[in-house]
C-alpha cells in the first residue's frame, strides 16, 4: 500500500506557456511566501506535468514567474526521482558532457541533440521551507539542468548550436504553435 498523497491529485491542469511568450524569457523571482499558495502552485505543476506527459515542469511554463519546478523523472538506471524544488540553485555540474535528445513542453513536438553534463546537483527548499539537495545523473541530471535553465529565462533551444541549431530554428518557425 502506498503511503502519502500522490503529487498533483488535488491540483488543476493549467495552460502551458509556449515559446514566444515573454514569461519564458524572463528570469524568475525567488519565492518569499511559503504559504498555501505555494503548495497549490506545486500541486498544479504536478497535475499539468502529468497531463502533458512530461518529466519536469517549471513555474514559468504555466505563466508564473517564480523559482519553482517539479519533476518525476528516471535516471539512466531507470530509478524514479520524484519531487519539487523551490528557489533552486544549480550548485554543481560535472562528469562528461553528453549530447542527447531533449524536448520541452513549451516547444511541443520538437526535439534536438543538446549537450548537458551527466551529473548535476541542485540545492533549494521544499514547499514547507525545508532545505533540500537533489543529486542527478544521466537523464535526471539533464532534467535538473533543463528546469534550472527555464527559471533563468532560457530554453534548451538556446544551447543547440551548429546545424542542429539551424534545423531546430527552422522547425520552430514552421510549428503551428509558433504562428
Amino acid at each position: 500500500m502506498r503511503h502519502g498523497s500522490i503529487p498533483g491529485v488535488h491540483g488543476r491542469v493549467r495552460p502551458l506557456t509556449l515559446l514566444g511568450d515573454p514569461c519564458l524569457r524572463e528570469r524568475c523571482e525567488d519565492v518569499t511566501d511559503f504559504g498555501p499558495g505555494l503548495a497549490t502552485l506545486v500541486e498544479d505543476l504536478f497535475a499539468t506535468m502529468y497531463a502533458a506527459q512530461g518529466v519536469g515542469l517549471a513555474a514559468n511554463q504555466v505563466g508564473v514567474p517564480l523559482r519553482v519546478f517539479v519533476y518525476d523523472c528516471p535516471d539512466d538506471d531507470d530509478v524514479r526521482h520524484l519531487g519539487h524544488v523551490v528557489n533552486p540553485r544549480l550548485v554543481a555540474t560535472d562528469g562528461i558532457v553528453l549530447r542527447g535528445p531533449e524536448g520541452c513542453l513549451s516547444l511541443p513536438g520538437l526535439e534536438a541533440g543538446t549537450e548537458r553534463y551527466d551529473h548535476a546537483v541542485v540545492e533549494g527548499f521544499t514547499v514547507t521551507g525545508e532545505p533540500v539537495t537533489v543529486h542527478g545523473t544521466g537523464f535526471f541530471a539533464r532534467c535538473l539542468q533543463h528546469e534550472c535553465d527555464h527559471l533563468a529565462g532560457r530554453v534548451y533551444a538556446d544551447r543547440v548550436t551548429g546545424w542542429r541549431g539551424r534545423r531546430l530554428a527552422r522547425q520552430i518557425g514552421r510549428a503551428a504553435w509558433s504562428r
